[in-house]
């Protein structure tokens, strides 16, 4: 069943928040669905490689660089796919009861997802040129201005150079997030994604960032939970456990993460009075030609 959005314009953050447990809760079927076969298993590899490179980390140094380069690109594929289908589903998803009257369910929506899946991929591969080229520019300014300012970088040099980057890399951050949903809900990809991403974030930047800030502080809570828990001088069976464990907790908040970041999504539309119909008329067919 089709969910109102005509006072999704005014949900603040407390609001987004219930309104993205009130949707995961209601269909928490279709949810669970994509988290246990999509999420989950990104989720367990990532943990899993963690626990490779520790081991390997404490063996010999001219082994060290073979097996990172086979423990990261050997899973760096299927786990591209996997993230690409869940971010499709999860957003089609939220979008579908949104805007559908027809009963959304895990086939359909599987179905419809190879309609977008190529322009999600090149906006990744976009994002994740931009991330790098933007950490490596922030370490050849630091050094170079180490090299011709003083001897040595200084705190405050340092300082200086991470704030900036780190306000950079925050406001880009949700963007490209953002740009996700876009190049799954509309025809757009790459550099177009992003800049209509740019602009639904106009008014909305500050619920944008508090939201991103609290996800990755919960990805880094999660993240060293496991290191203290499921790393170190544990046994087989607790390594394993700690990595289900730690896995499940991910799971859960990179679904939250998608639900989220496409509610904000037509929250930004409706802000900029942008019919969301438009765009999103066509996953009506898209569901219906999915149970031919």
């Amino acid at each position: 069943m089709a969910r109102g959005q005509d006072n999704i314009q005014f949900l603040g953050f407390f609001g987004l928040l219930k309104e993205a447990f009130d949707i995961t809760t209601s269909y928490r079927k279709i949810f669970s669905q994509i988290t246990l076969f999509l999420i989950l298993p990104i989720c367990f590899c990532y943990f899993a490689e963690i626990n490779k490179l520790n081991f390997f980390s404490r063996h010999e140094m001219f082994s060290i660089i073979s097996d990172v380069l086979s423990l990261l690109i050997v899973p760096l594929i299927p786990s591209l796919i996997l993230l690409i289908f869940s971010t499709s589903a999860a957003v089609h998803t939220v979008a579908c009861i949104y805007t559908t009257k027809e009963e959304v369910t895990y086939k359909k929506v599987m179905k419809a997802v190879p309609k977008v899946w190529k322009r999600l991929l090149i906006t990744f591969i976009l994002n994740f040129v931009i991330f790098f080229a933007i950490s490596v520019g922030a370490v050849l300014v630091t050094v170079l201005w180490g090299v011709t300012l003083t001897p040595t970088p200084t705190a405050i040099m340092v300082a200086v150079v991470l704030l900036i980057y780190l306000s950079g890399l925050v406001y880009l951050s949700f963007v490209c997030y953002l740009a996700n949903v876009v190049s799954v809900l509309e025809d757009l990809y790459g550099f177009e994604a992003m800049l209509k991403s740019k602009y639904l974030i106009k008014g909305n930047t500050g619920l944008c960032a508090a939201i991103f800030v609290i996800q990755n502080l919960c990805f880094l809570g999660i993240h060293l939970g496991f290191k203290v828990t499921a790393m170190g001088e544990v046994s087989l069976w607790g390594m394993i456990s700690g990595v289900l464990l730690w896995s499940m907790l991910m799971s859960l908040l990179i679904l939250c993460g998608l639900v989220v970041q496409t509610i904000i999504y037509f929250i930004c539309k409706s802000y900029h009075r942008e019919n969301i119909y438009v765009e999103l008329e066509s996953l009506d067919d898209q569901l219906l030609q999915s149970t031919v």
